[in-house]
């Protein structure tokens, strides 16, 4: 068990995580960018479903900026709410293992 542990502890270094969460928000954004692109273009999207991944991954708040920023599905309920509702529970549950 002690070994898990130390393997944890390695990967999830605060640096790692902070690494991760500019990564994941970068690309959520940029993502949001080309499939506002292609939208015009009337070419391939990305599915609803691979943004809302990238956003239970970690990316709400590129996906949240990229929404607005570039006016991509921000007439959807699902996305004007459901981004900012995964952001805030995951926020949540960042601070309870912060916190505990």
């Amino acid at each position: 068990m002690g070994d898990y542990n130390l393997l944890f502890q390695a990967i999830f270094t605060p640096t790692k995580i902070i690494i991760y969460l500019i990564v994941i928000n970068l690309l959520t954004f940029l993502i949001m960018w080309w499939d506002k692109h292609e939208a015009k273009l009337g070419d391939w999207r990305v599915s609803e479903k691979f943004l809302f991944l990238l956003v239970l991954l970690g990316g709400g708040i590129g996906g949240i900026v990229g929404m607005y920023v570039f006016r991509h599905k921000t007439k959807k309920w699902y996305f004007k709410f459901g981004f900012p509702i995964i952001l805030i529970i995951e926020i949540i549950i960042a601070l309870y293992f912060l916190l505990r």
